[in-house]
C-alpha cells in the first residue's frame, strides 16, 4: 500500500532485528501487555509466520517505510491489525512510529492507509483501539481519523507502578465514509 510519504509492506526476514529491538523495548511493553523479553528465536519464528493470511493468523502486521521515491526508504514503524474477527467484521488496530520519526505525518498516513485497507479490502464494519488516557498524541491522531471514545477503563494498566485509565475508541465504516 503506497501513500504519499509512506508505504505499508509485509514483514520481511530483514526486519527481524528491528522487530526484536521494538518488542524488547521495556518502555513500550505496557502498550502490548508484554511482561517478558522475546528471544531472537521467537522473533525469527514470528517473522517466518508473519506471511500467514489474516484469516488464518487472525492478525496482520505491516511495516511502515518512508516513501522517498528514490529507493532509499527507511522503516519508521509498524501497524497491526489484531483480534481479527471476520464473522463480526471487526479488528483491533495499533500503530508504532519510532520516537525520532514522530510528528512527521507518518502515523497519520499509515492510519489512513490501514483504515482504507480494513474497510475496502477486508470489508470490516469496525475498528477499535485502546489508548491510555495520558497518551494525548495518540488520542488526537485516532480522533482526527474519526475514532470516537466509547468507554473508559479505570485503573486498567500499571505503568511504572502507577495505575492508568485507558480509553476504548471505535471507528465504524459508515462514520469514515459519511
Amino acid at each position: 500500500m503506497i501513500g504519499t510519504n509512506i508505504l505499508l509492506r509485509a514483514v520481511e526476514p530483514a526486519d527481524m532485528e528491528l522487530l526484536y529491538l521494538w518488542e524488547n523495548d521495556m518502555q513500550i511493553w505496557h502498550l502490548s501487555n508484554t511482561k517478558a523479553p522475546f528471544s531472537k528465536y521467537l522473533m525469527e519464528q514470528y517473522v517466518m509466520n508473519a506471511q500467514q493470511d489474516i484469516y488464518a493468523a487472525r492478525q496482520l502486521r505491516l511495516m511502515v517505510d518512508t516513501n522517498s521515491h528514490n529507493g532509499n526508504n527507511e522503516t519508521v514503524g509498524c501497524v497491526d491489525l489484531f483480534d481479527f474477527d471476520p464473522a463480526n467484521r471487526r479488528a483491533g488496530i495499533g500503530i508504532l512510529i519510532t520516537e525520532e520519526q514522530r510528528g512527521k505525518g507518518y502515523g497519520k498516513e499509515s492510519l489512513e492507509q490501514i483504515i482504507d485497507y480494513s474497510f475496502n479490502t477486508l470489508n470490516l464494519h469496525q475498528l477499535y483501539c485502546n489508548i491510555l488516557e495520558n497518551n494525548e498524541q495518540s488520542l488526537v491522531l485516532f480522533q482526527k481519523q474519526g475514532f470516537n471514545i466509547v468507554g473508559l477503563k479505570k485503573d486498567w494498566t500499571v505503568v511504572d507502578g502507577i495505575w492508568q485509565n485507558e480509553y476504548l475508541l471505535q471507528l465504524m465504516k459508515r462514520e469514515k465514509l459519511g
